[in-house]
């Protein structure tokens, strides 16, 4: 980290060092890659003060604190996916919306969870909710829009979350995983034994493990739209 303070010989400002200005951009930039590298709940404004090469009190200058520099982390990464266009079918809508947004949310971990907890700032999400609340209205959910609304955009966002929780437990996963596929060949126990299987021919091809979550997350999606789309029709049978 530079010190700014007056020393015999040393630079008294960052452009006489040779150092680029610190804005609110390049901090929310420099913390954006301390997210992608460690996760958003793993850096402390030291080291994001360190990336920038400035004390922890310019980013409280610039920013705020960590607080806000994390909701601006989280909006900058809203702002890194496609809006799907309005006039698709509303399904085929939220089908894209949440393969891009996985695709985004898998390269910042953490920021997942923040959403599913805590929600999204207006500023950031406006332009997709706003789309996608009209799509739905258009659909025919009426009054219903907005809850299923949150209940698809949660859903994607924790089933992303456990798949960032999941990769630093790599090794636990992976001993389980054996565990039940143990099972896979007690007859006397059909059911446990179909779970062992599936749980077997898994873990057993590098190229299904590797695409578990993404082809997981399809498919859990899919299964949400499909109890919507049944939500759908009850409402026009009213």
């Amino acid at each position: 980290m530079v010190d700014s303070a007056a020393v015999p010989g040393r630079p008294r400002s960052r452009d006489a060092a040779g150092l680029p200005a610190v804005t609110p951009e390049r901090i929310v930039s420099a913390a954006l890659e301390l997210t992608a590298q460690h996760g958003l709940g793993s850096w402390t404004l030291r080291q994001l003060a360190a990336a920038v090469q400035a004390y922890p009190a310019v980013i409280y200058h610039h920013v705020g604190d960590r607080e806000a520099v994390v909701s601006a982390v989280v909006d900058r990464v809203l702002g890194m996916y496609p809006l799907p266009p309005e006039d698709l079918h509303w399904r085929d809508w939220f089908q894209r919306l949440f393969h891009e947004l996985r695709a985004v949310l898998i390269r910042y971990p953490g920021v997942a969870r923040r959403l599913a907890v805590c929600g999204p700032t207006v500023s950031a999400a406006a332009p997709t909710v706003d789309r996608g609340m009209r799509v739905l209205q258009v659909a025919g959910f009426g009054d219903e829009s907005a809850p299923v609304y949150r209940f698809l955009s949660n859903v994607a966002c924790l089933l992303v979350s456990i798949e960032d929780e999941q990769r630093p437990h790599a090794d636990a996963v992976a001993r389980i995983s054996e565990a039940w596929s143990e099972y896979r060949d007690q007859s006397e126990r059909p059911g446990l034994a179909a779970m062992g299987a599936s749980v077997y021919e898994l873990t057993a091809d590098p190229v299904r493990r590797a695409s578990y979550f993404a082809g997981f997350f399809d498919y859990s999606m899919q299964r949400c739209l499909d109890g919507v789309a049944a939500r759908l029709g009850a409402i026009s049978r009213r």
